[in-house]
């Protein structure tokens, strides 16, 4: 199984006072008709703004998932608002997104999202598990496994993929929302030194590519 395991120069990124970053958010919020975030990890230029809010509580997942929840099986949850601002339509390619970890040797590992299917293959192949073991490193990128697909496959895939952020196109003044999954073993301590990378924007009428959003999760991590 092929693994990304490196070290990633990062170009400076856009960076507010943590003032704006505060009465942004808020504002960014009360636009939502949906639970507003409970995060401070936030990222916003060229018209758009990105908010992301790690799910670290089983409890936020019940809603979703009634029967099985992934975050029992080491998946996390990271719920995704973008807010489009501009005149033109925004298109996020979401299949180059990334949670961005650094491991123990402080190199770099960039993860995937799980589609839904790959999140019930990895919740129905895996046990419950514990916080405290630590899994090896790098963590496996996702993969298709040979598991048998029966009702309760069906019924969480479907879950999943009806609570996911599957909407690539944003259009003028409106926001979409919705949850990028990602599979790290249980290793939910990752989430102090890590974020969210989203590289590929364009503003499609002006046929124009937005600089990359670099969302630092850590502020929004259990401590």
């Amino acid at each position: 199984m092929e693994k990304v395991y490196y070290k990633r120069m990062r170009k400076a990124a856009f960076a507010l006072p943590c003032a704006a970053l505060i009465l942004l958010s808020a504002s960014f919020a009360q636009q939502q008709q949906s639970t507003p975030m409970r995060t401070s990890a936030l990222d916003s230029h060229e018209g758009m703004t990105i908010a992301a809010e790690p799910w670290t509580n089983l409890a936020q997942y019940k809603p979703a998932f009634a029967k099985k929840n992934p975050y029992s099986f080491g998946i996390l949850a990271i719920r995704v608002m973008l807010r489009n601002e501009t005149a033109d339509s925004i298109r996020v390619n979401l299949s180059r997104i990334r949670l961005s970890l650094v491991l123990e040797d402080d190199s770099r590992q960039e993860l995937p999202s799980l589609t839904s299917e790959q999140l019930a293959d990895a919740v129905f192949s895996s046990k419950v598990k514990d916080p405290s073991r630590r899994t090896r490193l790098p963590i496996p990128f996702p993969s298709s496994n040979k598991i048998g697909h029966d009702k309760n496959w069906t019924e969480l895939a479907k879950a999943a993929e009806e609570a996911s952020l599957r909407d690539g196109v944003i259009a003028p003044h409106s926001t979409a929302e919705g949850l990028l999954y990602f599979d790290l073993q249980g290793q939910i301590d990752l989430l102090n030194n890590a974020r969210l990378y989203i590289p590929e924007l364009v503003a499609l009428e002006k046929n124009h590519g937005l600089l990359f959003f670099d969302i630092d999760l850590s502020r929004a991590a259990p401590h």
